[in-house]
């Protein structure tokens, strides 16, 4: 009996982190209206709540983005990851239609976030608040079928052996980044270090009266040789949401050096990797309203 009461009362306080699975399960978004009383911020306005920050939070009141529409279609849709901040959800359309007027095939859209944001099982430790995406650099100049769109073929744009990009490389892939980066929702475009080298080297010889300071929104990470991850700010009012500090100003091009460094240097060895002690993460608590969510 002591033991059964004991499990419970852990259960009771166990972070919401350890309940990752419990997110991906609810299948429906959460109202909005239903946090707003329960929330000590007036949040009157507001249609949808991001609440905590992009790694560590949950999402009330998300729409589902179609999943097709003019100039994208949504791919892996069982992943249920297809809901988002209804500023996101404009943002994707917009973005699509702006890249299809002007000549493009469609975009392949992959992870949003689920119905009411939360962890994933695997594959992101952001996308928890309904204002990260990625979009994929190969593009469908047809309709895929439903067989195609749970099992896409992969584009990778980087030569894994040099600190470049492949021949798979197009003008189209540039004019994503750039205008996903000029966008002023956007607070961060997420590629591989190789890409952001060529777009480095693509403003070169520009006057210096040139506007590149969208360059500073495009991130350097590893892998993301596949797909940009594209993240919005944080919705004007939405108190409950946390934003990143924005990104230094100028182009960031100086500072891909490291990069290079850190994707061409000897991989360790797996018996190094095993040797070496590694620090346990620290445990994350997510907002307490969070709780709420997943009732």
């Amino acid at each position: 009996m002591k033991i059964s009461c004991l499990i419970v009362i852990l259960l009771l306080f166990m972070p919401l982190n350890g309940l990752a699975n419990a997110w991906s399960d609810i299948k429906t978004p959460y109202s909005v209206l239903n946090v707003k009383s329960a929330a000590a911020v007036s949040v009157t306005d507001i249609e949808s709540l991001a609440i905590g920050s992009y790694a560590n939070g949950c999402l009330a009141g998300a729409d589902a983005l179609p999943l097709a529409g003019e100039g994208y279609q949504v791919i892996r849709t069982s992943r249920n990851r297809y809901y988002g901040h209804p500023e996101l959800i404009h943002f994707v359309e917009e973005f699509a239609r702006k890249l299809n007027k002007s000549g493009s095939d469609d975009l392949l859209v992959a992870d949003l976030s689920m119905p009411r944001g939360g962890n994933f099982v695997a594959g992101h430790a952001s996308h928890q608040i309904g204002l990260d995406v990625d979009i994929w650099f190969r593009q469908a100049a047809k309709l895929q079928t439903l067989e195609q769109r749970e099992s896409p073929l992969e584009l990778s744009l980087v030569d894994k052996d040099s600190f470049e990009v492949n021949g798979n490389w197009q003008a189209v892939h540039g004019e994503m980044i750039r205008l996903a980066a000029e966008s002023p929702q956007v607070a961060r475009v997420f590629v591989n270090p190789a890409i952001k080298q060529k777009l480095c080297e693509q403003i070169q010889g520009h006057s210096a009266s040139s506007n590149n300071n969208w360059l500073s929104k495009v991130r350097p990470w590893w892998g993301h040789t596949i797909h940009m991850h594209v993240r919005l700010s944080c919705a004007e009012g939405d108190k409950l949401c946390q934003n990143q500090n924005p990104p230094v100003s100028g182009t960031g091009c100086e500072d891909l050096s490291w990069w290079n460094q850190q994707m061409l240097q000897p991989k360790k060895s797996a018996q190094t990797s095993k040797d070496k002690k590694k620090e346990p993460k620290p445990v994350k608590v997510k907002p307490e309203l969070c709780q709420l969510l997943l009732k």
